[in-house]
This record gives C-alpha cells, structure tokens and sequence, in this order.
C-alpha cells in the first residue's frame, strides 16, 4: 500500500479515532451535542496534528441525520458526502490558492445564501494564513455576525500571521504536538489492522523521526512498508530513514574517550557514507548525553527514564564510569546549542566534524588549572614556606598591610570555573589573598620563568602603570614603577618595632588622656573606629587611604578622585577634624591632598577582560558571564 493510500485509508471519521487533542475533541463534540456553534473557530498548530480533520468531523457532526450529536454516525447521507468532499454546505477552501480580496467578496456573497441540504452551512479555510490583508478586512464583520446557520473554521501553520481583529472575533484552539507514547500506540493500531508484525524498536524510531506530527508518522511508516518486508524490522527503518544505530552512537563515545582524531573523522565518514539524518543523528546524540547524565547522577535508579530497551540502557550504564559529570553536562549543552548552527552551516558537514572534535577535546581545551596557571605569570614571593626570593631589575615588595585593594573583578568566573583565572587578565582570587603583581618568584612545583619572557613581562608591567585591579590606586607599598611609594636601592633594614597596630590593638576603648603607645595614622584610624557617630562610620574610606601625621598637621592622601571628593564633604571634614585634634592635639590641622596617579575606571577595566580571548571562548562554549562583586569593606557601596 502507498503513502498515499495508507494517510487517506486510515484518516479518522469521528472524534474518538482521532489521536490526541483530547481537550479540543471533548469541547467540540459537546458544542455540535448542545448545538452551541460560535461564529468562527480558529484551529492552530503544527502540521500533521489533526486541525483538517477535526475540522471535516465537526462539519459533519453539525449536519448529521441525528445531530445535534456529539459523534456523527457516518452511516447517512449528509456524512457520506461530506466524507467525500462532494457535500453542498461544507465548503473546503484553499487559503493559499484564494487569498485575494475578489475571493473573499465572492465568499462573502456566497454566505447570505441558507444551507441547501444540511443544517449548516461550513465554510473551511484551509492555510488561512495566506489570506491578504484586504481579504481579512473583508471578512471582518462576516466573521463577528455571519448569517444564521453558517460558521468558519481555520485551519493556520502560523497564527502569528493573523490580525488581531481576527483573532478576537474567534474561539482559538491550539493544537499540541503528540507525545512518543500517542504516537506510537496510533501506529501500532494501524499496523494491527494492515497484519503486519512489527518490533517496539522500530515503532519507537518512528515515532521519534515524526517529531510530533501524525502525518508524518503516517508518511515514514509508508516509506518503510514500502520495501515489501512481511514485518516492520528496525533495521529497514533505519536504512530507509537514514537513522543512526546504537553501535555508531558507541563508536562515538569511544573515539571520544581515546581522544582520537582519525576515529572521530571516521565517524563522520561514516555518517555521511550512510545517509544518516545530520539533524536527527544530533537529536539522538543529545539525548545520549542526557541518558549519561542521568546514569550518572542515579545509577540503575534511572533506567526507567532512558526510554531504552533494559538491555541497551545498561550497555550505556557501562560507559558511565569512562566520562566525568561535567564534561557529559558540557557535551550536552554544546550539542543542543550547536545543533542549529550545524543545520544552517554552508558546510554542514564540516560543522558537524568540528563540533564533534569541540566536544572531545573540551576536557583540554577549556581546562579550568590551565587557564587559572596561565594567568598567573608570578607567584607569591612566600611560597609554602619558600624563602623569599627577587628577581633581577625589580625590587622586593611586601604584601600590603591590612584589608588588600579591591579589585573589581574579584569573583568574576565563567560557567564551571570557580577557581580558576583568565590568563593575562584581572585576577579572580580574594583581595585579601592575592600575591602582589610585580612579585615574580615561581610557586613551588613550577618551572622558572624565561628570563626573556620574565624581561618582557616587566616592561609591559611598566608600560601599563599601576595594576588595574586598584579602584583606589595603589598601596604605598609597591614598587615605583607601578605606581607605589619610592624603595631605596639596596638591601634593606629590618624595620622598627612601630608598636601594637590596630589589628592587634585591645579591643577596649582608646582614651586619648591614657594612651600611651604611639600617636600615628595606624592608632588614629582604630581610634577612629571605636568612635560613635558619622567618624566612626567613615573608616571605611580612610582604610583605603594613607596618612601622615608631622608637626601638627595631618595628611589625608587620597588615592582616587572619588576618595577625595567624598573626604572633603564638609560636614565629613569637621568630624575627621575634631577625632585629630582629639588624638594628637587641639592645634592639629586637617588636610586632605588630591590624588598623585591616575585610577582607571571600571568600564575600561571590564571592557578590556571581556575582550580577552578566553573570555570570548568562554562565553561562545560554555555560555558564561563576567560577574562584579564588591568586597565586602569596599568604600563604595
């Protein structure tokens, strides 16, 4: 039997034959039973889900010999001709064919006439999105007030397309997809009244080939009887439909696994040499990393959910243990996202072959250490326990004292990678953690810098001011060339003993009559804090500050614009006035100087990590995003 022939013998006469739409079929044959009929319906949806056919049923459950009913009988003289197509009052048109306004005048004369044989006259407008829009402006007041025993029914692809003033003089009706199951259990119907065997497998191929659509199920299953075969065997479906077998699946996972070139170019061969369905090859591919997925995280207690034979779901439970979690996550996002790239590509197959090759070398192209080891081009001069080393031409820098410079990329990390950095980007360890950025020492365990490289680093370290991860400039101490307070060149002396600093200063009050440490920036600031009031509140700015304290004056040296408009707020400046003069003496003076370098603002220093080449690469394969979170003693939240 033919496509053809096997679509028209088996298309369902009434409601209960037809598969799925169970609500749509439910309020239809109560509205023809109560003999309720709007104006116009609107019938939507994809193809192949039943809209032409439920339409010709109600037509005839309208018309019936018994209506109103909510079946017709198919038995008497109304529903034979409608059947046929060669009923008077059920008018069947072509939207596609009739789209001009000339047709719709002519329809809408047509209308005014009675019903000839029936109790209805039904006009269906098949394609009724083809319609022109003077053609629906024709039709407008018809559509809201047709004549007494006359209703439209259309049939659209694309709903979309319809004028609003259309839609509302309706009752619309989406029809939905159907499901593997509905499909499956209407084709296996069909196959049990043609006597055909069948096996489960090759139903469930075709099913999932139709995506949905009953027409196509209908079309796939008549392409495969056509062979002549006395039952229906899956692998006449996959031969004819070109479909990928489980064992091309496995030999994807295996060149996979070994990272093997030639094996995943062979695949490709062998899809192509085959015929095999690129779309659907991709589809399945998909739901393979899904089925992993799920093994993976479940075990055994999830080979319910693969929709496999037991047999074959537990090949691929062996094959969990070869994948990691997240790689099988990130095969699996990759493969839906890039399913339409490849589909659309001018070169299919080439992108079919590099999307293969993406996915099995994302374990080394988009390792989160290696990006995070390339990013750091010094390590901390104190390495688990190293002796503290210098490099030649750059002087040695301490770790800066207290709460370290915020820097405005801190947590900044793409989809996976919690750890690791962007290579010759902003840093995305903690502030208070990470090494100073002109300390070029290698961690342990690491080879030693190139001096060419260790040369070049430095130049460009000095070419490009202070490092960009400081809102509020850099810290006095860093060395000159980015931007720091001025070392002296040689060895150097052991500091003086400055006393108890403010972190480890008792946590009692500060009485400036019984102090007796010393009366520096570092006491000011805690005495500062342990005030009440708006100078107590404004610690926060003078942290990322520095100050100096001669004679009797004291120096507020800012290190940003921003910093030093908000210290010259002048209720801020007659409090910070009244704690000096409190702390070092009634004649102290307050001054507070403007910024001696230059801080460059955000949106250059995001703009610049965005446009890095890993970012972008993040970004295009794992969908990620940069990220900005304050620190929690930033000044400027």
């Amino acid at each position: 039997m033919s496509t053809a022939s096997l679509t028209t013998a088996y298309r369902p006469q009434t409601f209960a034959d037809v598969a799925g739409q169970e609500t749509i079929k439910s309020i239809l044959s109560r509205a023809a039973r109560e003999d309720r009929i709007a104006p116009a319906y609107l019938f939507s949806g994809t193809r192949g889900v039943g809209k032409t056919t439920i339409a010709r049923i109600f037509a005839k459950a309208l018309n019936c010999k018994n209506a109103p009913t909510g079946e017709p009988c198919n038995e008497c003289e109304h529903c034979r001709k409608i059947t046929q197509g060669m009923h008077v009052d059920v008018v069947e048109i072509d939207g596609a064919s009739n789209r001009g306004i000339d047709d719709a005048r002519r329809l809408r004369e047509a209308i005014g006439y009675a019903p000839m044989e029936g109790r209805y006259k039904v006009f269906i407008i098949d394609e009724a999105h083809m319609l022109t829009r003077e053609s629906f402006n024709a039709l407008l007041k018809t559509l809201e007030e047709p004549p007494k025993g006359v209703t439209f029914i259309m049939a659209t692809t694309e709903s979309h397309k319809f004028p609003i003033t259309i839609i509302s003089r309706c009752q619309h009706y989406i029809f939905k997809r159907l499901g593997e199951q509905e499909l499956e259990a209407h084709l296996t119907k069909i196959l049990g009244l043609e006597n055909i065997d069948f096996e489960p497998q090759a139903l469930k191929l075709i099913a999932r080939r139709a995506a949905g659509s009953v027409r196509d199920s209908m079309s796939l299953l008549g392409q495969v009887l056509a062979l002549g075969h006395d039952s229906l065997q899956e692998s006449a479906v996959r031969s004819v439909l070109g479909l990928a077998g489980q064992e091309l699946f496995f030999s994807v996972m295996q060149a996979m696994k070994a990272q093997d070139v030639v094996a995943v170019s062979s695949v490709i061969r062998s899809i192509l040499d085959q015929g095999v369905d690129i779309g659907f090859f991709l589809r399945e591919l998909a739901a393979t990393w899904r089925n992993l997925f799920m093994l993976k995280q479940a075990g055994e207690q999830a080979l319910p959910l693969l929709d496999l034979p037991e047999a074959e779901a537990r090949q691929w439970l062996d094959w969990v243990p070869e994948f990691e979690l997240a790689h099988v996550h990130a095969c699996w996002q990759l493969t839906l996202e890039g399913q339409r790239r490849v589909l659309t590509s001018l070169e299919p197959a080439m992108a079919l072959e590099l999307l293969l090759l993406n996915l099995t070398f994302l374990p080394k192209l988009l390792t989160m250490e290696q990006l995070s080891r390339s990013g750091q081009n010094a390590a901390p001069a104190r390495a688990q326990g190293a002796p503290q080393g210098t490099t030649q031409g750059t002087p040695p820098s301490s770790p800066p004292q207290g709460r370290g410079p915020t820097n405005p990329f801190d947590g900044a990390a793409g989809a996976g990678n919690q750890s690791g950095s962007m290579p010759d980007a902003p840093s995305a360890q903690p502030a208070a953690s990470r090494p100073a950025p002109a300390t070029p020492a290698r961690a342990a365990g690491q080879p030693p810098e190139p001096p060419h490289r260790a040369r070049k680093r430095q130049e460009a370290e000095r070419d490009a001011g202070p490092p960009s991860g400081y809102l509020d400039g850099p810290p006095p101490d860093l060395p000159p060339e980015f931007g720091g307070g001025h070392a002296p060149a040689g060895p150097q002396p052991e500091p003086e003993d400055p006393g108890p600093s403010p972190d480890s200063a008792p946590e009692a009050p500060l009485d400036p009559a019984t102090y007796a440490g010393p009366r520096d920036w570092d006491s000011f600031l805690l005495f500062c804090k342990q005030q009440n009031g708006e100078g107590g509140r404004s610690v926060n700015i003078l942290n990322s500050s520095r100050g100096e304290f001669e004679g009797t004056e004291l120096r507020i040296l800012t290190q940003s614009d921003m910093q030093y408009g908000r210290l010259n707020d002048s209720s801020l400046v007659g409090v910070l006035t009244e704690r000096a003069r409190q702390w070092f003496g009634p004649d102290t003076t307050l001054s507070i100087r403007e910024p001696t370098s230059r801080v460059r603002p955000y949106a250059e220093l995001r703009k610049e990590v965005e446009e890095h080449p890993i970012s972008k690469l993040l970004e295009e394969e794992l969908g990620a995003a940069l990220t900005y979170f304050r620190h929690k003693d930033d000044p400027g939240k």
